[in-house]
Formats: structure tokens, C-alpha cells, sequence
């Protein structure tokens, strides 16, 4: 199972550019950032979270112009959308984007999407909440043939164009990992239709064993395996219970939460992560006990020999 890192990206948080070579150095799998264009003042849209909104929501960069400064600082950390809310995109450039970040990544892309949940947000984009998932069904369909078609075109109710060409195309093939974000059973039926893995929240009732056991019927009724599908939990739980869990149901990767914080509030927070990683990493290769794993994770972590 690899471990990851989800942040929102704003103008008063540690750079992407720093934050990825220090996830790199640690250890860690993947960045993963979240996006909203704006946050309408007047909305009626709750949370999903609970509470108040945080003002993240609306500081957070383009995760696009982000994952480019954090691909541009490292070699293998994985750089991911999650989510992009892809009924907000126009389809050409949204494919642009992806394959462009694909192909100056060496192929590093995850393309984490979704519906999206804040109506008036929506509203401005031109796009009917109650359409959300048709919209994002076919934009995906339609990102696809951009990718893979010498000359593409595509006919649907919401997306239409003749054919075009359409450059560069992504590194990866037939294109890199699309990951689509939800908790529902819902959301469990479009992963399986038309994308390649699924990013559950850990909200309060998630269950990863019995997630993955939807993941698994879901995919049987349609005649495919579990093993087709990654699955990316965000909001994991850094403890070693926790992480055992995980890893014993069958996730593919875990993602713990960094705070949108200066530079020195962040790597504090991510050095108190860093030594479940190395840790783990150090006892996936046989090379120590968790006992000894832990203790060489926080030695390495602060760089002693």
C-alpha cells in the first residue's frame, strides 16, 4: 500500500514546488490537491464536512499551474488532481492540460475527478447541479477520444464536435489513471463504467472492508474484476492500526492531510507522518522489524546515519 499527501494549495501555504521535493525525500507516494474556482458569498450549498466552510476553499490555486511546479521539483513523486471538478472544465482544455502535465511529468499524472457539491459554484460555470454526472460522464468519454484518436470526435447530449486533432497525447496509455472521488454506491457504478479507480472519503461511517466489499460486488455485476480498480482513500489515519487496516482490506493507497500552512507548520506536520512511511517501507523490503523500522524512521527522518 503507498502513502500519499492531500493539501489545499493556496496563495498563504507552503509552495508546491517545496512541499513535493519534501514529500519526495521522505518517502512519500503522491500529492494530491483539491480545487474550487471561487465560493460564491451567498450560497445555500452545505458542506459535505460539516461546520463552516474553511477559507482554503476559496485561496486554492490552480492545481493544474500547481502539479506542474511539483512535477518540475521532483523525479517520482506521483502528481494527482483530487479532485478536479470536471463538470466546471471545458473539454479541450481540461485534455490539454492533463496530457501536457502527463508528458512533462514522464507520466507521473493522476487525474482525480468529480461532481463537484457546491451548487452556486456550479451555477457560475453554467452547468444544472442536476446534471452534474451526465456532464462529467461524457466529458470524460470525449477527454478519452482527444487522447487516443488521431483525429477525434464526439456526438453526445452535452458534448458535440466534429472531428479534430487534438496534441499533445499523454505519456501514459491510453491515458493516465482516471480516479473518481465519492462515497456512494453511486459513485461506485460510474467508477466501474468509465474510470480506473475510486477515491473514497474517510468521513465519519467509512468502513474501508466494507468499501471495498461494494467496490467488489459493483464489479462483479458488471463483469469485471477488483483488481481492475485502485483505490485511494483521502483523509487517512497516520497510526499503524490504522495503516495495517488499510492495507489488510485492500486499499492501494492512503492519503493523510497536511494543514494549508506556512512552510514550518507543514514540514513539522509532515515529519510526524514521514516515520509510518519509512518505517513501512524499510519492513516491505525485510530489511528491519516494526520495532527497529521505527526507530530507523525517525533517525532517517532527521537525517542522522
Amino acid at each position: 500500500m503507498k502513502i500519499g499527501a492531500f493539501i489545499f494549495a493556496t496563495d498563504y501555504a507552503i509552495r508546491t514546488d517545496e512541499l513535493a521535493r519534501e514529500l519526495e525525500h521522505r518517502g512519500f507516494d503522491s500529492l494530491f490537491l483539491p480545487e474550487h474556482t471561487h465560493i460564491p458569498v451567498s450560497r445555500v450549498s452545505s458542506y459535505p464536512g460539516g461546520g463552516e466552510l474553511r477559507k482554503e476553499y476559496w485561496h486554492t490555486y490552480d492545481s493544474f499551474v500547481a502539479l506542474a511546479y511539483a512535477a518540475a521539483a521532483t523525479r517520482t513523486l506521483k502528481i494527482a488532481t483530487g479532485i478536479t471538478l470536471l463538470p466546471q472544465h471545458d473539454t479541450f482544455n481540461a485534455a490539454k492540460a492533463v496530457a501536457s502535465l502527463d508528458r512533462m511529468s514522464e507520466g507521473r499524472m493522476l487525474f482525480g475527478i468529480g461532481g463537484g457539491w457546491n451548487v452556486e459554484e456550479m451555477g457560475n460555470h453554467g452547468v444544472a447541479y442536476g446534471t452534474r454526472f451526465k456532464v462529467l460522464r461524457e466529458r470524460v468519454l470525449a477527454m478519452k477520444e482527444l487522447w487516443t484518436s488521431e483525429e477525434a470526435s464526439f456526438e453526445g447530449d452535452f458534448i458535440k464536435f466534429d472531428p479534430v486533432w487534438a496534441w499533445p497525447k499523454p505519456k501514459q496509455s491510453p491515458h493516465p489513471p482516471i480516479l473518481l472521488g465519492g462515497n456512494t454506491d453511486h459513485t461506485i457504478r460510474r467508477v466501474v463504467d468509465f474510470c480506473d479507480g475510486w477515491i473514497p472519503a474517510n468521513w465519519p461511517g467509512f468502513d474501508a472492508v466494507e468499501g471495498m466489499n461494494r467496490l467488489r460486488r459493483i464489479a462483479d455485476e458488471a463483469g469485471r474484476d477488483v483488481s481492475d480498480f485502485s483505490v485511494t482513500l483521502v483523509r487517512g489515519e497516520p497510526d499503524r492500526a490504522k495503516l495495517d487496516a488499510y492495507e489488510k482490506a485492500g486499499l492501494t493507497r492512503v492519503l493523510l492531510t497536511l494543514p494549508s500552512a506556512d512552510r514550518d507548520t507543514v514540514l513539522r506536520q509532515l515529519d510526524d507522518y514521514a516515520f509510518p512511511v519509512v518505517a513501512r517501507k524499510l519492513m516491505a523490503t525485510g530489511r528491519a522489524s516494526w520495532r527497529q523500522a521505527s526507530f530507523l524512521g525517525h533517525t532517517l527522518d532527521r537525517g542522522e546515519s
